[in-house]
């Protein structure tokens, strides 16, 4: 979408190629950011958690329970908070951010048994994504930590040496997981963006109006993006459920239990970060 609009207003003018997954071509998922810091590619999207060890201001949106739904995920991610974080990314990597895709709320499955409490999460080994929050919380809910990119993290799952991940409904059921992990819990624990990271040399280098449209065009993906995604999470609930597995909606009590749980992380986020971001996130 994003190519299509620059091709038809520049025609010629610009050159638009597609890598459609950098895991073809030998490199990891994670490898994408720093493709596009070096300028091997141009504009790149990823996972917002893969960048916490650089620009630690990012763990704030990996703390679990954050947002109270969607709306205000979205809000706060295309407001002040997320005005902020592209400044503290700017600062400190060589990209300039158009944006955030939604990879959207996060979900446990497992191959043991349903999930209801977080005692049921006892001693259970997950794979997660490279960021230390969500290992934290994983922790406080009982679980084993495996943190990982994303292929060996498929193979751990798919061979059993791990027993449940996290992902959003989509992801679970492209990636097949739901192939071995018969339980599923709609925990919604955690909300991720993916950034829309452009190679600070070249989108500096363009000129202003194509520097423009590129930012309208990434404006309007991101809308079109955010829909499709609430489209997908509906189709895989389908599908998972159609397939033979068992989906669990927590009761409030069920998930105010989860939340409980998880507090201490806000209680340190709001000692590390102070209230400026927290007022960023209720300002949208």
């Amino acid at each position: 979408m994003i190519g299509d609009r620059l091709e038809a207003e520049f025609g010629k003018a610009v050159d638009v190629k597609y890598v459609w997954n950098v895991m073809d071509f030998g490199y990891r998922g994670e490898e994408v950011l720093w493709m596009a810091e070096r300028g091997i590619l141009t504009l790149a999207y990823q996972s917002t958690s893969y960048l916490t060890e650089r620009v630690p201001e990012l763990e704030f949106t990996d703390l679990p329970f954050l947002f109270d739904g969607l709306p205000q995920a979205r809000a706060a991610m295309d407001g002040k908070l997320g005005a902020y974080l592209s400044r503290k990314i700017e600062e400190r990597i060589g990209y300039r951010i158009l944006g955030y895709f939604e990879n959207g709320y996060r979900h446990v499955s497992n191959r043991l048994r349903p999930v209801r409490t977080p005692a049921d999460m006892a001693g259970m080994r997950i794979r997660l994504m490279p960021s230390q929050m969500h290992c934290r919380t994983f922790e406080l809910l009982g679980a084993i930590p495996f943190s990982c990119d994303l292929k060996p993290g498929l193979e751990a799952i798919m061979s059993g040496a791990v027993d449940a991940q996290e992902n959003p409904l989509a992801n679970t059921l492209d990636y097949g997981a739901n192939k071995v992990h018969r339980y599923i819990t709609l925990t919604g624990h955690c909300y991720v963006s993916r950034g829309i990271y452009c190679n600070r040399a070249a989108f500096d280098g363009w000129p202003e109006a194509l520097q423009t449209a590129m930012k309208t065009a990434v404006r309007e993906a991101v809308t079109a993006q955010r829909a499709l995604a609430v489209q997908e999470e509906e189709i895989a609930r389908r599908t998972i459920e159609s397939a033979g597995g068992e989906v669990v909606d927590l009761t409030p009590d069920e998930r105010a239990a989860f939340v409980r749980a998880v507090k201490p992380l806000h209680d340190e986020a709001r000692q590390r970060f102070g209230d400026e971001m927290f007022a960023l996130l209720r300002a949208g």
